[in-house]
């Protein structure tokens, strides 16, 4: 059990690292997407949200839930931070204006590519608040020990 939980660390913190470069990675191409403002979105996302995910490696041995339910909120963990960035860098990309009302403003995209980014973008947002709310009622006082 150890060792699992210390490879989990590993991996989030690995996976944290690579979206955060990701994330920098992606500031060097802001100026080359459709939506300028959109553009420095995606690059904040990837770099926040690897910091995120650093920081849950480094606290994952205080996150006591069942293993598949601990499963599930490392899968969630990452699907919300890898696609907040994908998403947000379609968008950028595209030029959509979709569930962005102010980095979209003045913007439009063709109507699959707006359609593609809100479902993008409602799948990571309900996604990361399950993965929260797992995490967080994993690190409650009364957590299995």
């Amino acid at each position: 059990m150890m060792k699992v939980m210390q490879n989990t660390n590993r991996s989030l913190v690995w996976h944290g690292m690579c979206l955060f470069l990701i994330g920098l990675l992606t500031g060097f191409a802001e100026t080359h997407f459709a939506n300028l403002r959109m553009g420095l979105a995606a690059h904040l996302e990837g770099v926040m949200n690897g910091t995120f995910l650093v920081a849950l490696g480094a606290a994952w041995h205080e996150v006591r839930l069942s293993p598949s339910t601990k499963a599930v909120a490392y899968g969630t963990a990452l699907y919300g931070t890898y696609g907040n960035w994908l998403v947000t860098t379609l968008a950028a990309t595209f030029g959509t204006a979709a569930l962005s009302p102010i980095t979209g403003a003045g913007h439009s995209g063709q109507p699959w590519q707006e359609s593609l980014v809100t479902i993008g973008f409602l799948t990571v947002g309900i996604t990361i608040v399950a993965s929260s709310v797992l995490v967080l009622w994993g690190v409650r006082a009364k957590a299995l020990a």
